[in-house]
């Protein structure tokens, strides 16, 4: 799971401060049958996982209501002939306000289209939930109840929508627009990146990649706070064009000084340590999404995929797209 670059905070929450206490949040996963299971399954185990996690530092604090909804209500079968328990979804109705609603999908879409009651519950319902994301067909729904594509995507940043944006394009592989990291999304923005990152962990861990020791040697013991505070910058801006002045001024260094310090106190350039980054970052979007070679590179800061199968042949003799094929072997 890439973190933190594509996952977006709004302003509505500076990072690590605690959430204001008592709320309670409600998600909602609207289910149908053949509706996937692994999918559904991961965005409960997000926002369950961030209640076991927080439970204890934030007794009082926010938590979530996770909700499983169908039509009327009962046992709806999964595409993988598991059932699962839901309610109806005018069970409580002075409770349709949500703060993620998920709309999953599934052969019983089909039937839910000509579902009048259904479809009246959606138009009221969508205007006072914070985001709705569809799941495969649940965007078939979205558009039934007059609201299209990606319109559920509220509250979040520019690349966050872009990320969003490029799943619809790319299709339900991409792992970017999915649900999961949807979901991921929202607890950033609830609770911060750190939690974030952990959550993304414990529900889909990344596998390391060759760079990412150089990435992470940041956390070491012997690394200044200041030079510590340059590399995360570096890490969490690697996507965009940036500057070594600009990380100079983040650590409060002169721009010679600074060279001279993140060298021997990590080991290499700044410049070497923002195209480790960027390289981590692309050979985790290769193997976690379906994203074109050419807009992987883009993503990375790296700019087209010809300089990115350049890099690739330089520091891993292989291309982007034999990185891919492998590492999904």
């Amino acid at each position: 799971m890439e973190c933190p670059s594509v996952l977006c905070r709004t302003s509505a929450m500076p990072p690590h401060v605690s959430p204001e206490a008592g709320i309670v949040r409600r998600i909602g996963l609207v289910l149908f049958g053949g509706f996937a299971l692994p999918e559904a399954a991961a965005v409960v185990e997000v926002f369950q996982s961030v209640n076991a996690l927080t439970e204890g530092e934030r007794r009082d604090g926010m938590r979530y209501d996770v909700s499983l909804l169908s039509m009327t209500g009962g046992r709806i079968v999964s595409s993988s002939s598991v059932f699962v328990w839901t309610e109806g979804i005018e069970a409580r109705r002075d409770a349709e306000r949500f703060h993620a609603l998920f709309i999953a999908g599934g052969v019983g879409v089909n039937d839910a289209l000509h579902d009048e009651r259904l479809i009246a519950w959606l138009r009221r319902t969508h205007p006072r939930s914070d985001l709705v994301f569809p799941i495969g067909e649940g965007q078939l729904l979205l558009d039934v109840a007059g609201f299209g594509q990606a319109t559920g995507v509220r509250r979040y940043g520019k690349h966050a929508c872009e990320m969003m944006q490029i799943g619809a394009v790319n299709g339900p592989s991409s792992v970017a627009a999915g649900p999961l990291q949807t979901a991921i999304a929202v607890v950033e923005e609830d609770f911060g990146s750190e939690i974030a990152c952990q959550i993304a962990d414990w529900v889909a861990p990344s596998p390391d990649t060759r760079f990412t020791a150089i990435v992470r040697k940041h956390a070491s013991v012997g690394v200044s706070e200041n030079i510590k505070a340059s590399a995360k910058w570096l890490e969490a801006n690697g996507h965009r064009p940036i500057s070594i002045d600009a990380a100079a001024q983040i650590a409060g260094m002169s721009e010679r000084n600074f060279l001279r310090r993140f060298k021997i106190e990590m080991g290499v350039t700044p410049s070497d340590y923002l195209l480790y980054v960027r390289l981590d970052m692309s050979c985790r979007l290769l193997v976690e999404t379906a994203l074109p070679v050419d807009k992987v590179a883009r993503h990375c800061g790296i700019g087209c995929g010809g300089r990115l199968a350049k890099l690739f042949r330089k520091h891993l003799a292989t291309t982007p797209t034999d990185y891919r094929a492998n590492k999904r072997a």
